[in-house]
C-alpha cells in the first residue's frame, strides 16, 4: 500500500499519515458561508481538499473513506439579505426566506464547484439541521467548566484550555497584547469568544436554556463534525485564513468538550490565492467570482488545473498567461488520449507525488512526461500508455468526462491547405505578406499556427474562437 505523507500544522512537520481505521478514513473540510456566490478563492480549498479525498479513495478504497464539507447557512450577511427580501414584500416568515436564500446560493456553489470538476462530499451537512447537537455541546462545555453564561450570551474561557494557541503558535498573553477582539463587560477574558448568542425579532433563533438565540460560528464546526465524523477522526483542512481564531477555536471546544479523544490528528491548510500577483481585492478590480471566470470563457478543467500547478502550501497566483498555458496543454492531452481506455491503472510515479504532501505540481510534471513519451513514440501501438496516462490524469481530476467538450474538435483540413498554398506561393516570389496576413489571424482567433520543413499544423491553443475564422478561405 502507498504510504502518504502530509505536512501537519499543529506540529508543523511532515510525516506518515496513519489513520485511526483504515476502513473508515474520516476528513472535515470547513465548507463555505452561503450568503453569495463563491469567489476564486474560495475555490482553491474546494480543489485542494477535492484531490486529498481521490487520493485517499485510491490508496484506502471508495467506500472506506468519508469526506465531511459543511455549509455555513447561519450568517448576518445571509440574515441582512433575506429582511430585505422581506421588507420588500416578499411572502414569508425571516426563517422562510432566509432558508430560500441558502437554496439557492447552495445550488449555485454546487453549480460552480462541479463545473471545477469537483467530486461531492461524502456528506455536506448544514448549520441549520445540527443546533440542537450545538446546544448539548455547549451545556458539557459549561457543566466542566469551560464555558459560562452571561447576558444572555455564552463565552468559552480560554484561560480553561492550557493548550490554547498551539495550532497557530501563539499564546494567550500574546494574543490579548496585540489583539482586535470584541470587548464586552460580560467577558472575563478580551479572548474568550462566543457560542451562543442572543437573537432580537429580525434575526432567526431557537430556543436554548440560556434564551432565544443562535450559535457562534466556531461551535458550528465542532459539534458537526462530532455528529458526523466522532470525537477522534484522521484529517481537517480549510485555508489558511481559518487557522486562528476559527480552527484555534474548534480545537479547544472539541478537546475540552470531549478530553482525551484529541479532534482531528493531521491538520492541513492551504495557501492563499493572488491575483496577478496581489491580493484579490474589489478595490484593485481583481476581484472575481468562479462564475464570472467561467462566464468570461474560462473552461473549469482550466481553472482547476491552474490551481492543481502549484503546490496547496504555497500562494498561488491566477494570472491569464497561467491560464491559456493550462488551455494549451489540456487541448494536448485531451487529443492525445482521445479514443484510449481508462482501465483503472494509474501511474505509481503520478501517485507518488500525490502521496509526498499532495504535490500536485510534481504529480502534473510527471504528466507532462508522459505526455512527451507517447507522443514520440506515434509510430508504435500507445494505446495502453495512453489509458495509463488518462487514468493518472483523472487521479487529479482531470480530463473526465463530465468536464468534457469545451475542446471540441474543429476541421482545420481546409485552412491548413490554404496556409501550405499561400506558402508556397511565398517560398517562389520571396513575398511573404500573404502568409503573415493568415498567420496573424489564425493567431488572433486562437490557432497556433506550426510550420517547419515538413509541412503546416494547426491546432486549436489557448482562447480559440472557431467564430474568428470565417471569411478566411
Amino acid at each position: 500500500m502507498t504510504t502518504i505523507r502530509l505536512y501537519n500544522t499543529r506540529t508543523r512537520s511532515k510525516g506518515d499519515f496513519t489513520p485511526i481505521d483504515v476502513q473508515n478514513v474520516r476528513l472535515y473540510v470547513c465548507g463555505p458561508t452561503v450568503y453569495d456566490r463563491a469567489h476564486v478563492g474560495n475555490a482553491r480549498p474546494v480543489v485542494v481538499f477535492d484531490t486529498l479525498f481521490r487520493l485517499l479513495r485510491h490508496v484506502y478504497g471508495a467506500d472506506h473513506v468519508s469526506y465531511v464539507r459543511n455549509f455555513t447557512d447561519l450568517d448576518d450577511k445571509i440574515n441582512a439579505t433575506a429582511l430585505q427580501r422581506q421588507q420588500a414584500g416578499a411572502e414569508g416568515t425571516l426563517e422562510a426566506l432566509i432558508h430560500q436564500r441558502t437554496e439557492e446560493t447552495i445550488g449555485w456553489y454546487h453549480a460552480d464547484m462541479d463545473a471545477l470538476g469537483a467530486m461531492r462530499p461524502t456528506s455536506e451537512p448544514r448549520a441549520t439541521e445540527f443546533v440542537g447537537a450545538m446546544i448539548a455541546m455547549i451545556e458539557a462545555l459549561i457543566a466542566k467548566g469551560h464555558a459560562y453564561a452571561a447576558e444572555g450570551h455564552v463565552l468559552f474561557d480560554v484561560r480553561s484550555y492550557p493548550d490554547y494557541g498551539q495550532l497557530s503558535g501563539r499564546s494567550v498573553d500574546d494574543m490579548i497584547a496585540g489583539a482586535r477582539v470584541e470587548v464586552a463587560p460580560f467577558k472575563r477574558n478580551p479572548m474568550d469568544f462566543v457560542l451562543w448568542k442572543p437573537s432580537d425579532d429580525q434575526l432567526p433563533g431557537w430556543e436554548s436554556p440560556w434564551g432565544r438565540g443562535r450559535p457562534g460560528w466556531h461551535i458550528e464546526c465542532s459539534a458537526m463534525s462530532y455528529e458526523l465524523l466522532g470525537a477522534s477522526f484522521d484529517i481537517h483542512g480549510g485555508g489558511l485564513d481559518l487557522q486562528f481564531p476559527h480552527h484555534e477555536n474548534e480545537i479547544a471546544q472539541s478537546c475540552c468538550a470531549h478530553p482525551g479523544a484529541g479532534f482531528a490528528n493531521v491538520w492541513m491548510h492551504n495557501e492563499m490565492l493572488l491575483v496577478e500577483g496581489k491580493k484579490m481585492s474589489k478595490s484593485l478590480g481583481n476581484f472575481f467570482t468562479v462564475r464570472e471566470l467561467l462566464q468570461q470563457g474560462y473552461p473549469g478543467e482550466v481553472i482547476r488545473f491552474v490551481m492543481l500547478s502549484t503546490h496547496y502550501r504555497k500562494p498561488m497566483d491566477w494570472t491569464a498567461e497561467k491560464a491559456r498555458e493550462a488551455e494549451a496543454t489540456l487541448r494536448k492531452w485531451r487529443a492525445l488520449s482521445a479514443g484510449a481506455q481508462d482501465d483503472g491503472q494509474i501511474d505509481q510515479a503520478v501517485v507518488d507525488a500525490l502521496a509526498d504532501d499532495l504535490n500536485t505540481a510534481g504529480a502534473i510534471a510527471r504528466l507532462h512526461a508522459m505526455a512527451r513519451e507517447i507522443s514520440a513514440n506515434s509510430t508504435r501501438d500507445c494505446f495502453y500508455e495512453k489509458g495509463v496516462f488518462l487514468a493518472s490524469a483523472r487521479l487529479l481530476g482531470l480530463l473526465s468526462d463530465d468536464l468534457a467538450g469545451w475542446d471540441t474538435e474543429v476541421d482545420l483540413s481546409a485552412l491548413t491547405e490554404k496556409l501550405t498554398a499561400v506558402r508556397a506561393d511565398a517560398m517562389a516570389s520571396k513575398d511573404f505578406s500573404g502568409v503573415d496576413a493568415l498567420k496573424s489571424a489564425l493567431i488572433a482567433a486562437g490557432v497556433e499556427v506550426r510550420m517547419s520543413k515538413a509541412g503546416v499544423e494547426l491546432v486549436p491553443g489557448a482562447g480559440f474562437d472557431p467564430a474568428k475564422l470565417e471569411g478566411l478561405l
